[in-house]
């Protein structure tokens, strides 16, 4: 696989991905509410992209939103997130996607704690992979 994850055929994203990250991150799919891995996961540490690794967010801006997936109130920083306009399904949205491969992670909303910003980052569960915090 190449080392710019941009770069990376299609081919080559099915083979490192499962069948749901590869629909998540590729195809700008979604999992089903409630049903991820990191939806009611609280453990410390980081979360990355599940394509190329990325670290995206910490579990210290992660909280529980109700929604079905995991919430984020800011990613780690500003560079690894990129947002894009969504016009499907008939809603006006903004996507996040990973800043370094462009794979697809989910929605910011406008409607997250006011104190920590306001912002919701829900995001697929099959789009991380968490690390834990080392003590």
């Amino acid at each position: 696989m190449s080392d710019d994850p941009r770069s990376v055929t299609d081919a080559e994203w099915r083979e490192k991905l499962t069948p749901m990250q590869y629909h998540i991150l590729r195809e700008a799919g979604t999992e089903r509410a409630f049903t991820g891995a990191y939806d009611k996961f609280y453990d410390e540490g980081e979360y990355h992209c599940a394509a190329c690794g990325t670290q995206l967010f910490y579990s210290a801006a992660k909280y529980n939103s109700g929604c079905g997936w995991p919430a984020f109130t800011r990613p780690a920083t500003n560079e690894v997130i990129e947002e894009h306009r969504d016009t499907s399904y008939g809603m006006v949205r903004t996507e996040v996607r990973c800043g370094k491969c462009g794979g697809h992670l989910g929605h910011v909303f406008p409607d997250g704690p006011p104190e920590q910003g306001g912002l919701r980052y829900c995001i697929n569960s099959a789009a991380l992979l968490f690390t834990p915090a080392q003590d």
